[in-house]
């Protein structure tokens, strides 16, 4: 389930065989995992170790690409400098995933910074990262498209532990049968509300099934098989979301990139969920 590469720079070259097991690993539901690489804070970045900087509404501040800060209580050159962190930050992983990865058409998505304690969150079930899931975007239809996430974990001293669960595939056999009918026309009103940006495919409606389900289940959250993983102060870890069950059960202070791309650039494309789904269903969702 974790794929240790030796990394320690933001940027390459990287050996070829390096480059090979990263790719391998992720498109295989590794989670790449660098011990060595650390996102090292200025000192006059160390201020936003404080769970205060967030506005207290929402999981995570967030950096849109247009460099829009939303969800934080800071204002005035704070916010300013809080933001230019979280740019620095996207713009190190831009680096390192383009020197490691071959995919060249990639998006830059969000940047978010998630300053408060994992644990003691009050929130629904579905809303809860404690709980294992894969990721699905409500309100932002992906198509088919896959959800690369990089994280770094800026706590002075406190470890990030996560549950990473089983192979997607065994997974979506369990689940699939449980999943009710798509509502024709749910997905086209939506859109014309301006819930979602774009209409969702069958497959943005059966992921967010997945995802739901999966999380009110209790007996698959306390007994489905599972691996812990601690990622300690200082280190670094990527892996394919919408594939990896995975739940963050406790930490702060993490920095997280989300790139999106296209199944088209995989090496191993039917790997995708969308491939995957499609073969188990025996319809096409895209």
């Amino acid at each position: 389930m974790l794929e240790t590469l030796p990394i320690a720079s933001w940027t390459g070259p990287y050996a070829p065989e390096i480059k090979a097991r990263a790719l391998a690993g992720l498109e295989g539901g590794a989670v790449l995992f660098f011990p060595n690489l650390a996102f090292a804070l200025a000192e006059k970045e160390k201020q936003f170790l404080d769970a205060r900087v967030s506005d207290g509404k929402a999981k995570n501040i967030s950096l849109d690409p247009s460099g829009k800060l939303q969800s934080t209580a800071l204002t005035g050159k704070s916010a300013k400098d809080l933001a230019a962190m979280m740019a620095r930050f996207a713009d190190s992983t831009s680096s390192l995933v383009a020197g490691l990865l071959p995919y060249r058409d990639i998006e830059r998505a969000r940047t978010s910074y998630r300053p408060v304690q994992v644990k003691g969150r009050s929130q629904s079930k579905i809303s809860d990262d404690r709980l294992l899931h894969v990721d699905a975007f409500p309100s932002r239809p992906m198509r088919g498209r896959r959800i690369l996430r990089f994280f770094a974990n800026v706590a002075p001293t406190s470890p990030r532990h996560w549950h990473v669960g089983e192979p997607f595939e065994d997974f979506a056999r369990t689940f699939l049968p449980r999943v009710g009918p798509h509502m024709p026309g749910k997905s086209w009103l939506f859109d014309k509300l301006g819930v979602t940006r774009g209409r969702r495919s069958l497959y943005d409606e059966l992921m967010l099934s997945l995802h739901d389900t999966a999380k009110l289940d209790d007996a698959f959250q306390k007994n489905s098989p599972h691996q812990k993983v601690a990622f300690p102060p200082g280190s670094c870890w990527m892996v394919f979301t919408d594939m990896v069950l995975h739940a963050a059960m406790g930490g702060e202070f993490a920095l997280e990139q989300t790139f999106h791309l296209d199944v088209e650039q995989m090496a191993q494309p039917e790997r995708a969920p969308i491939k995957v789904l499609e073969r188990l269903s025996g319809k096409s969702l895209a």
